[in-house]
């Protein structure tokens, strides 16, 4: 077994014995995740990491997740051959992993597998670490403003200067007072203009008004993120039918999707999938997983016992590629940003998704019977086996 692999086993053992190890927040599953693809690199770049892990407990929140167990894998070779005076170099490193390989869930997956025994140090000898108090910072002292000398001023004028200087009050008076006749006179030549008030243009109408379209749904190309030592796609801890995946829709992070299909498609064929995602859904709570978008499956016409199928975008597509509807009234469409739940605009376009003879995905237009198939600039999106099937 590869290092790699027992690093995916230990990561995979310890979420799937009861620990909540993925992050309790969108926020916290993102850095887990990252942390988790980054893990290996890290490992190696010792001194950075030593300071990296200065102030921290655990390395992407302030609990243990897998991002932790992953890092615990990719240091234990690293940090299972250094000798004393090596370890000791490496204070926050040492602790870290001290304490990681203790935690209950660590020890009880790395016990199971049989596989990174515990290692131990002999800290009783070891430097105190020196701490370097942050130099106080001088504040810059102003210099005294100095006084005009009064050998410049004439002896004579002295006197005078007082008296010929009118008091400041008086002179913001007369300003004030000119402003407001100013004013006066430019209200009475607006009162004698023949020019119209401009009128204000109305505000523009709401982009989801008026009867539902199919351009309205944000569909883009997804890729389940394909990585050995990553959460990328597991069963949701909660809930038996539930997956955990995370899609790259072609934004700078994935986002968290959960998709009822554990019953329905092996995990083995949803590891690495090209996909279609929806994309401008509300976020929904599923069993205490926030899920960011949803996946757009083909229903046999006999019922899910006939079989589901993923529908699969056209060769060449990438990660985050527009995913458009046949036809000069939807093509150059812009999809909202988000569908109002409370329009059931999916729930009204829905119905007339379905797989064609050709098996290409379609909607097929209830008013017209008009036929507009689903593709990306590359092609037509498609189900692998599925005609006639429902898409939702």
């Amino acid at each position: 077994m590869s290092f790699q692999a027992a690093i995916t086993n230990l990561v995979l053992k310890a979420t799937n014995d009861g620990a909540e190890l993925v992050g309790e927040t969108e926020v916290d599953q993102m850095s887990v995740s990252g942390w988790i693809e980054k893990a290996q690199a890290e490992a190696s770049k010792l001194k950075e990491l030593n300071e990296t892990l200065t102030p921290k407990t655990y390395i992407a929140t302030n609990y243990l997740t897998a991002a932790d167990v992953a890092l615990f894998g990719a240091l234990y070779p690293v940090v299972a051959g250094l000798q004393t005076q090596e370890y000791y170099a490496l204070p926050s490193i040492t602790r870290y992993f001290d304490h990681i390989q203790s935690r209950p869930a660590v020890r009880s997956a790395a016990d199971a597998l049989q596989q990174f025994p515990v290692v131990t140090f002999q800290l009783e000898n070891a430097p105190s670490v020196e701490r370097k108090a942050a130099e106080p910072k001088q504040k810059k002292e102003k210099a005294p403003k100095q006084a005009a000398p009064e050998a410049a001023i004439p002896a004579a004028d002295k006197g005078k200067k007082a008296e010929a200087a009118p008091p400041a009050a008086e002179g913001e008076k007369a300003q004030k007072k000119d402003k407001k006749e100013k004013q006066k006179k430019g209200e009475n030549k607006e009162e004698g203009s023949s020019k119209p008030k401009k009128e204000k243009k109305p505000a523009a109408p709401a982009a989801d008004e008026g009867e539902p379209k199919p351009s309205m749904i944000d569909l883009r190309v997804g890729h389940i993120v394909d990585s050995e030592c990553s959460l990328s796609l597991i069963k949701h801890p909660d809930a038996d039918g539930l997956y955990v995946e995370q899609i790259d829709v072609g934004e700078e992070t994935p986002r968290t999707v959960v998709s009822g299909l554990v019953n329905y498609i092996p995990i083995e064929d949803m590891r690495d999938k090209m996909l279609i995602t929806v994309c401008n859904l509300k976020p929904a709570n599923m069993r205490g997983v926030k899920s960011f978008a949803m996946v757009l499956c083909a229903t046999s016409k006999e019922g899910r016992e006939g079989g589901i199928e993923l529908i699969q975008p056209p060769e060449g597509a990438k990660p985050g590629d527009r995913v458009y509807f046949e036809g000069g009234d939807y093509e150059d469409a812009t999809p909202l940003p988000q569908l109002n739940p409370k329009k059931k605009i999916f729930e009204a376009i829905q119905p007339g998704f379905i797989t064609l003879d050709s098996k290409a995905a379609a909607w097929v237009n209830p008013a017209t019977q008009g036929v507009h198939k689903i593709r990306t600039k590359d092609g037509v999106c498609y189900a692998p086996t599925l005609v006639g099937a429902s898409l939702s």
